[in-house]
């Protein structure tokens, strides 16, 4: 399973780069305001950061809106993954997209009909919001799981990407359904090192290599 991080914060991607385990980005129009810098500014230099796809969403909601700010923000790097809403003009320009050799995320997934339907046009990505549909007392896990049934059921090119993810047991869920990424706050994909035994474990070691007084 891939890893992005859904975040506008250069240090935490560079961070996730330098270790070694982060295979792309996500941004929206909320994370990019809590930069406090210039939209096209902050795409550029996360897409200096990392080969992966970078999301870049329209923030037009009608289809000349939405293709006329994919192009301009296709002209920044290769790797930019134009990122457009699941609604009918959304998925419109998803189709005009793709078909010119153009990534795209199709996002705000909350169905799996709508999952249908952008794969039907031709979407990258489909980003389904896990913790979202949990605030309203629905299992997000379960929305995954039909989304990679129906997808397997008519070999879909389009990538599971579990978005919304916002704890490890998220990440461990939609990684045993079979989602092709997880998209998450880089505290999150960090965390998942973490395990009380494995700190109790290296406790114990360090303290035996003391006594020995030994070095390496």
């Amino acid at each position: 399973m891939k890893f992005f991080a859904d975040t506008a914060d250069v240090n935490d991607i560079r961070e996730l780069v330098d270790l070694g385990l982060l295979d792309g980005v996500t941004t929206n129009p909320s994370l990019i305001a809590k930069s406090g810098r210039q939209f096209k500014d902050v795409i550029a230099e996360i897409c200096r950061l990392t080969d992966g796809p970078v999301s870049a969403e329209v923030v037009s909601l009608d289809y000349d809106g939405m293709m006329r700010e994919a192009g301009d923000l296709r002209k920044i790097a290769k790797n930019v993954t134009i990122k457009v809403p699941l609604t009918l003009d959304g998925l419109k320009a998803c189709k005009a997209l793709t078909s010119d050799g153009c990534m795209v995320n199709v996002t705000l997934c909350f169905s799996a009909n709508q999952a249908l339907l952008a794969a039907k046009a031709g979407a990258t990505f489909i980003s389904p919001f896990v913790g979202r549909l949990d605030d309203i007392h629905l299992d997000g896990t379960d929305l995954i799981a039909e989304i990679r049934q129906i997808y397997d059921n008519y070999a879909f090119d389009t990538e599971i990407l579990a978005a919304s993810i916002r704890t490890p047991l998220h990440v461990k869920q939609v990684a045993l359904i079979g989602a092709d990424v997880a998209t998450c706050p880089p505290a999150v994909i960090k965390s998942l090192v973490k395990h009380p035994l494995t700190d109790k474990g290296i406790e114990q070691f360090m303290a035996d290599w003391k006594k020995t007084g030994q070095t390496i």
